[in-house]
This record gives C-alpha cells, structure tokens and sequence, in this order.
C-alpha cells in the first residue's frame, strides 16, 4: 500500500504513495490538490465517534431544540416538526428537503458507517459491505446537518429582539450531534475502508 501509485483526481497526475504521519494530507506535486491522507483515528475510533452520535441523534431530533415565547404565546420546535408544519403549509418539496437532509440521511450515514465497521471487523457480510460502501458517497452528499444548524442561527438571530427564547437539552444534543457527525464524516476515509476491506475479504 506504501508505494502503489495514486491518480490525482483533479489533473490525473500520478503520485506514488508513501507512508503518512497521522493526521497529515498527502497533496498533488502539480495542482497542489489533496490526493489522499491518514486520519487521526483508527477504526476503533471512528466506531466510538459514530456511536456517540447515534446515541445524541435521537435526543437531538425528538427534544425541543428552540423554546419561543412571543407575546405569551408559547411554542416548541424540533427538527422533525420543522419539516412537517413547512409540508402542511404547502412547500412539500422544501419539507421533504429537510426532513431527507436534516433526519433521515444522517441516521443513514451513520448507521452505514457503523454498520462497515462492525462487519469487517467481525470478518463477515462482504456483500452488504461493499454495497455499503459503493453508495456511501451518496450518503455523504445528502446528509446535511449543518444547513439546518445554519438555519436555526439565522432564525434565533431574528427572534432574539422580539421574544424570549429558552434553549434546552435539545439545543445542546443537536450542537454535538453536529460536531460529531462532521469529525465522523472528516475521519472516515473511503479509499482506507476501501483497502481494508481487500485485506479483509479479498479482492
């Protein structure tokens, strides 16, 4: 694995591989583009990141994440009613948007990356792991956590002048379910699974 030669995805130059420090990028002698790199975590970590954010999820997207008090009228939010008020209100498209982007694809990434994890370190499901891992990709461009964090800034930014806001344990399970998810999504390296998994089942 030291020194296969690797493709540069940006300008198809190839580079031979060498041996990483951990946590160091690997980058394109001609186009300066990062080719690959060596994650700070081992699988045993990326297992303890991923299982901590599956274990925040479900607080984070069933508790109130914004209590809103407007002139004595009192509201709660979550992540899941947001979407379903914007689909009642007639934007079906947008809340299905968010509820595929904010709910269920992040369950999915994680889920399918604990899921990898889990079988090759058991050495079995060769199958679901390489479907798993043809379409994690897909995975990755839908799960999008932080445009819902963007928007609920945005929102509290508006709101803070004309009501009074409570933020609760909700709030604080939703911020770390986001943390977590991207360090899940910024360790776990496709071509390394891609690897071990040769090593695991064969070619």
């Amino acid at each position: 694995m030291s020194s296969r030669p690797v493709l540069c995805p940006t300008c198809d130059t190839y580079v031979r591989r060498r041996a990483l420090p951990r946590g160091m990028r690997a980058f394109c002698p001609r186009c300066h583009s990062r080719i690959y790199d060596n994650p700070y975590c081992d699988t045993g970590g990326l297992m303890a990141l991923t299982l901590a954010a599956l274990v925040l999820y479900f607080p984070a997207n069933l508790l109130p994440i914004l209590e809103i008090d407007l002139v004595g009228n009192l509201r709660q939010t979550t992540v899941l009613y947001g979407a379903l008020v914007v689909m009642e209100q007639g934007f079906v498209l947008v809340g299905l948007a968010v509820l595929v982007a904010g709910v269920i694809a992040p369950l999915l990434l994680l889920l399918s990356i604990l899921t990898q994890l889990t079988l090759m370190r058991m050495g079995t499901g060769r199958p679901i792991v390489r479907w798993l891992l043809l379409h994690q990709p897909t995975l990755d461009q839908l799960s999008m956590i932080e445009i819902y964090m963007i928007s609920f800034f945005v929102s509290v930014f508006k709101l803070v002048d004309i009501a009074d806001l409570t933020y609760g344990w909700g709030t604080l399970c939703y911020i770390l379910l986001f943390v977590l998810t991207f360090y899940v999504q910024y360790e776990y390296n496709r071509e390394l699974m891609w690897h071990q998994y040769e090593e695991i089942y064969g070619s």
